[in-house]
């Protein structure tokens, strides 16, 4: 399935829950009444979503019309025009906070990476994602993590292996957990193991994983298994990073740091939109796409 029928999928799905049978709001405005609205920023960040936002407009109204003033990636402040919307007010209106809920969620993830590389820039170590995402939204958040200047984890369960506390204990322990792994799987899957102990370190080193996660150790334990893999793995911590401590976690050596709340506890990035109704003189000035 692609990204784009996602989206779309998405957004039709997001424009009924808000639509449903008809805006009740908007029925008094002609169907030709046009005019003009913008986008601001009213909080800095990074802006994300903008296309997402474009794409809302148009499903509502074909003959809506955008221009872009800050495009995903970019820096912006408060009273930052991101936006301008131009054509049937009625749609503008019905799809204003559809838009703006894509944009501002979007925006927090992609400002709380930002904040997080820009922490860790000169250590060498890549900030991550994780499954921890909203249902149906996990795309566009992991879109929104690479916007930032992150990077995706695995997309979900199908894409590499992963063995957590609890295949260890379906199965009676890490080593048999790797051993039946690698029978099932091909030489192109990598695994990863998540190791809690320097013991279990050790065992997922003798098996010759990929990639070894330190799940919730202590600065000191991930600096010990850092010491003991020597590079013969990938290696992940995880568990509770913060603004606060995120530095001193990637200066224990480990190459990768996810991070779950970059996705399912992030802040929103405020944005407002303000309409300024066109007189019927100037109206005539505007070329809209004949309506599907």
């Amino acid at each position: 399935m692609s990204a784009m029928f996602q989206y779309n999928e998405l957004i039709e799905r997001a424009l009924k829950e808000d639509i449903g049978t008809g805006d009740l709001s908007t029925m008094i405005i002609p169907d030709d009444h046009l005019g003009e609205a913008k986008i601001y920023a009213k909080e800095h960040g990074i802006v994300c979503g903008g296309y997402i936002a474009e794409m809302v407009f148009q499903k509502v109204d074909s003959r809506i019309r955008t221009e872009t003033y800050a495009k995903d990636g970019d820096r912006i402040s408060p009273g930052s025009l991101v936006m301008k919307v131009i054509g049937p007010l009625a749609g503008i209106l019905q799809a204003e906070r559809t838009a703006i809920n894509f944009m501002q969620h979007l925006s927090g993830i992609a400002s709380m990476t930002r904040r997080l590389v820009d922490i860790v820039s000169d250590l060498g170590v890549k900030i991550v994602d994780t499954r921890k995402t909203m249902p149906g939204m996990r795309s566009l958040q992991k879109y929104a993590v690479r916007i930032g200047g992150g990077n995706n984890h695995r997309f979900g369960l199908y894409d590499a292996v992963m063995l957590k506390d609890n295949h260890h204990a379906v199965v009676g322990g890490l080593d048999e957990a790797i051993r039946r792994v690698k029978e099932k799987v091909g030489h192109m899957v990598k695994i990863e193991v998540e190791c809690e102990t320097l013991d279990q370190v050790q065992d997922a080193l003798d098996y010759g994983v990929d990639v070894i996660m330190l799940d919730n150790m202590s600065l000191e334990d991930m600096k010990a298994a850092v010491k003991l893999i020597n590079k013969k793995a990938i290696i992940e911590a995880s568990g509770g990073i913060t603004e606060e401590n995120i530095r001193k976690v990637a200066e224990t050596g480990v190459d990768i740091l996810s991070v779950g709340r970059l996705t399912h506890s992030v802040m929103a990035i405020d944005f407002s939109m303000v309409v300024d109704e066109m007189k019927p003189s100037m109206q005539k000035h505007i070329t809209l796409t004949e309506k599907i």
